[in-house]
């Protein structure tokens, strides 16, 4: 009988230590499932398909500025790291978003990667998402500020540039009124002023030139392009210049190569490149133009016997208005946009151009350029394209 009650009181201290166990674990579970709710909290539905298509970044960020969800754009800025924003601006509109509950808009300026010294500017909008979360969103304008002021010293450049000759042919023109009694002041202040207004109008021609050469649609229908015509036309219109100087001009090859573009602007561009060397070059000395086709590549290469670039001047020279030197472009009448144009062009025509140069030794300028293989066939009608 005692051994009946004993097993009796066992087996109910078995059922009610189990049934804590059991209730303790089911507690324990409930309490994690809320923990887990706090730790990782639902962002509102569609927002992950949202960022995902955004071009620019955009952030969801927790109470604890932990990064909930974050598009492609923002990890390619460098904005998020670890999870977190990586960038204390950022924080900063988080929290004062936070602060007042209403959206804030901030232009930043944000150095690129952590040890560069480039800059992006990006414009951010940082506002409340539901009750707990904030949505920021980052739109890179660093291209667009780029351009700005790429145009900015454009017009300012020019603004200088054109104050020189205007400015000489004012004053050459009251040279001439008071000089009007003696013939040959008349003739020599007359020969100065039209140097000065053929200047003012090759300014003005490069200028227009340069602005077409950077427009979307500079090269709307490329045709073929024989190179041996356009190399004859560009050393053509150098050779009175040349003769004058006491330069020499040879050329080399070019025959049955053709590429792809506007032949007006590749015989601009070469003159630019021939011209220049007839410049910077004494007299007595030679200016070489040859051409060859490598493969499916062409090489224009104008070579001469000149000063020479600078190391430090040679990633310059393609700079609009850049002049290796001041003293001797005057003399000659430089506008400094000639190589500007070169640059254009070449790009224009899916190629590059580059730069080798010795001082006391002279220059030579490549112009690499896709050679044309087959003529393109018109889609509508199926027949070829080729210049007369």
């Amino acid at each position: 009988m005692d051994t009946m009650w004993l097993v009796l009181i066992a087996l109910a201290l078995g059922l009610i230590v189990g049934g804590g166990f059991v209730a303790l674990i089911t507690l324990a579970l409930r309490r994690g499932e809320r923990a887990a709710t706090v730790v990782n909290p639902v962002v509102p539905d569609g927002v992950d398909q949202v960022l995902e298509a955004l071009d620019s970044a955009g952030i969801v960020v927790d109470p604890s500025n932990n990064v909930l969800k974050a598009s492609p754009g923002a990890f390619a800025l460098g904005l998020v790291r670890d999870r977190v924003l990586d960038k204390q601006e950022f924080i900063d509109l988080a929290l004062e978003v936070r602060r007042t509950g209403e959206a804030v808009t901030s232009d930043l300026e944000l150095a690129l990667g952590r040890f560069g010294e480039a800059t992006r500017h990006l414009r951010v909008r940082a506002a409340p998402l539901g009750s707990r979360f904030i949505l920021l969103l980052a739109e890179d304008h660093t291209e667009a500020r780029r351009l700005d002021e790429v145009r900015r010293d454009f017009i300012a450049n020019i603004s200088h540039e054109l104050k020189t000759p205007i400015g000489a042919i004012g004053l050459l023109s009251e040279a001439l009124d008071t000089a009007a009694d003696d013939p040959e002041r008349v003739k020599r202040f007359a020969s100065r002023l039209s140097t000065e207004s053929q200047r003012l109008t090759r300014m003005t021609a490069e200028i227009i030139d340069l602005s077409r050469l950077q427009a979307a649609d500079a090269l709307h229908q490329p045709e073929l392009v024989r190179l041996d015509r356009v190399i004859a036309a560009a050393v053509d219109q150098n050779r009175v210049p040349a003769e004058a100087t006491g330069v020499g001009l040879s050329l080399k090859g070019g025959k049955n190569i053709e590429v792809y573009g506007d032949e007006a602007m590749l015989v601009v561009a070469v003159h630019n490149l021939i011209s220049n060397a007839i410049h910077y070059s004494p007299t007595g000395a030679h200016v070489g133009v040859g051409v060859r086709a490598v493969d499916d590549v062409v090489e224009i290469a104008v070579t001469d016997q000149g000063v020479g670039i600078a190391e430090e001047d040679r990633d310059r020279v393609f700079e609009r208005f850049f002049r290796v030197d001041q003293a001797r472009s005057r003399h000659t009448g430089g506008t400094g946009l000639g190589l500007s144009i070169v640059k254009h062009t070449v790009q224009n025509h899916g190629g590059e151009v580059k730069v080798w140069s010795q001082l006391g030794r002279g220059s030579t300028f490549t112009i690499r350029l896709p050679r044309a293989t087959t003529p393109p066939e018109d889609l509508s009608t199926g027949t070829a394209r080729s210049t007369p």
